[in-house]
């Protein structure tokens, strides 16, 4: 019987982590702010719904931790950054 593999190699793990990285700084930005009761809406974090979906899925629990840390700190730095696609 065929034994499953438990770890998986480093540079898949890296591989991961940088498109993990990718999507978390994609952002949606809108030409004009979206009134939402007080508060408007400059962007839409739409790589980090995606990359959410994609790490809940994850085979690897302890890693998941690490790819949501990933996520929400590419999220948060792009956001600041001039990157995205504008509508």
């Amino acid at each position: 019987m065929a034994k499953k593999q438990t770890n998986e190699p480093d540079s898949v793990y890296f591989l991961k982590l940088v498109l993990y990285v990718m999507a978390g700084s994609f952002w949606l930005r809108l030409s004009s702010p979206i009134q939402i009761g007080d508060f408007a809406v400059n962007a839409l974090p739409i790589g980090l719904a995606v990359g959410l979906l994609l790490a809940s899925h994850e085979h690897f629990q302890l890693d998941r931790k690490i790819e949501y840390a990933v996520l929400l700190i590419a999220t948060i730095a792009s956001f600041f950054l001039p990157s995205g696609i504008i509508l």
